[in-house]
């Protein structure tokens, strides 16, 4: 398995207690990116300057001008397409822009010119369906996709369904690799697999569609080179204006959102339940920035955020108001799944190419949602309840056993029930037999729990306290495994004991959180 390259952080700490010293050691010697490790005192907020420098993407409603745009993004995406997932993505762009064109009028002014580019793009499009495998088509309104929005212009219509943002890319060239760019065409595709038109997702990622070239790679001859973003229906830079300025034209729309982030995490030493999201330009937003601008939306909507950067769990206090640690749920129903705990740095950036290669949090996870890994072999199903879906809990069970990485993934559930417990609390369900604690555990619960302790021979009948110690040298991801594995049965020792204490107030906080992870795209 290929390493992904990383700098090591200066300070750790230590993840869960769980008298397994030589085991946690083993995990937290993983290594980070220097940018997503040196913050020491809480980032400063953004400032009215910064918010203004950027402005406000508008969508066009110039057709002609937005299938010129398409295609442009086609042929940049073709320059760097390998597989036939990418060309598939590079042939349904085509689709696009062809079927916007197609729709033009007779009398509208560029209906001439739109003929001569429709013919080009058909080309094009024959040439892409060729690489990707597909059945070529005629490409005429009959059989491409009607024409759709812009991502800002279908988020603004409150349609039916759900609502998709993604914030994705590094602070700056250097450290915004590749894998974060094909993280989000992976994202792109696993819509699709859901039966969902990707441009449904408003997508900010690094630089956005200025045209520089900010993504960092290494080519066949083991070169480091740049090139410009190649994701198709980009609506800006991924800065915290951009952001928040989109957040805040939410107020009317009552969909369900989902809130996709794959990029790197600064850790607040001094408050390390209010980490940030690194945004472009070395920006930061922090939990608590994030949660305020989600207080102001409406709260009779659904949020679920999955985030995929270091320090990441940090942002399981965004289900709180202000996104404080509190009693106090925020009045949305929020949840979300993060790649990893609140003080420790996570795995996924990578300049290397070769996507049968990542395995990280984000592959994981979507594969088990849609079904489909990234080089779009069928995934084994995550539908552990048989209820004829995925969830969100079922996929983020599913990247726990999947996930060949040292990152320690979570839900907004999961952190919230380990607060309820001190350490010695814990200790004592860790020293229950496995068999116990699973006589109540949800089906994807028992799935981390049964795999996991058959990878290592365990016997449900004795404690995971007795089987864990002295396990020898293993490695950092084995040991990493390892540690998920004592994190799920305290997730389930846990809410065990909530659940039989009879607390009305927990339970119903509890209730609430697990709803909402059970749910899933729409």
């Amino acid at each position: 398995m290929h390493k992904l390259t990383r700098h090591h952080a200066p300070h750790r700490e230590r993840p869960w207690r769980l008298s397994l010293a030589a085991l946690t050691t083993a995990v937290l010697s993983m290594s980070c990116a220097a940018s997503e490790s040196q913050v020491l005192a809480p980032p400063p907020e953004p400032t009215p300057t910064v918010a203004a420098a950027v402005a406000t993407p508008v969508a066009r409603a110039n057709a002609f001008q937005d299938a010129l745009d398409i295609g442009m993004g086609a042929a940049t995406l073709a320059q760097s397409a390998r597989t036939e997932n990418d060309w598939r993505l590079v042939a349904g762009q085509w689709q696009r822009a062809i079927a916007l064109l197609t729709a033009l009028p007779p009398t509208a002014p560029q209906h001439q010119a739109a003929q001569a580019k429709i013919a080009e793009y058909q080309q094009n499009l024959a040439t892409a369906q060729q690489r990707s495998g597909a059945e070529p088509s005629s490409a005429t309104t009959a059989n491409v996709p009607a024409p759709t929005a812009s991502p800002i212009a279908a988020a603004a219509s409150g349609g039916a369904g759900m609502n998709f943002l993604v914030v994705a890319g590094g602070g700056t060239p250097r450290n915004n690799e590749i894998a974060l760019e094909k993280n989000v065409l992976y994202f792109q595709r696993a819509l699709q697999a859901r039966g969902f038109d990707p441009a449904q997702a408003t997508i900010f990622f690094a630089n956005g569609n200025d045209g520089q070239a900010t993504v960092r790679y290494i080519n066949d001859q083991r070169q480091e080179q740049y090139k410009a973003p190649a994701i198709p229906g980009v609506a800006g830079a991924a800065t915290v204006a951009n952001v928040t300025n989109w957040l805040g034209q939410q107020g009317r729309d009552r969909r369900s959102l989902f809130f996709y982030f794959t990029g790197h995490g600064a850790k607040n030493n001094q408050n390390p339940d209010n980490n940030s999201l690194i945004l472009w330009g070395d920006q930061r937003l922090t939990v608590q920035q994030l949660s305020q601008q989600l207080d102001q939306l409406g709260s009779d909507r659904q949020i679920v955020t999955m985030m995929a950067q270091c320090y990441a769990g940090s942002f399981a206090n965004f289900v709180h108001p202000n996104g404080t640690p509190g009693v106090n749920l925020a009045a949305q129903t929020r949840c979300g799944f993060f790649a990893t705990i609140k003080t420790s740095v996570s795995v996924g950036c990578t300049p290397e190419v070769n996507e049968a290669d990542y395995r990280d949090y984000s592959s994981s996870f979507f594969a088990g949602l849609s079904g489909r890994d990234r080089t779009g072999q069928a995934a084994a199903s995550a539908d552990y309840n048989r209820d004829g879906r995925v969830s969100y809990a079922e996929a983020h069970g599913f990247a726990k056993v999947d996930g060949r990485t040292t990152d320690l993934p979570v839900s907004t559930s999961e952190v919230w029930l380990h607060s309820q417990r001190s350490e010695a609390e814990k200790q004592q369900i860790l020293n229950q037999p496995l068999q116990s604690l699973l006589a109540s555990a949800r089906p994807e619960q028992r799935y981390v729990v049964e795999t996991l302790a058959r990878q290592f021979g365990m016997n449900l009948n004795q404690s995971y306290q007795t089987q864990a110690t002295n396990r020898g040298n293993l490695g950092t991801v084995q040991s990493a495994y390892l540690t998920r594995l004592g994190m799920e049965l305290l997730n389930i020792g846990i809410e065990q004991q909530l659940r039989a204490s009879g607390n009305s107030t927990l339970i119903a906080i509890l209730q609430r959180l697990l709803e909402c992870e059970a749910t899933t795209w729409q």
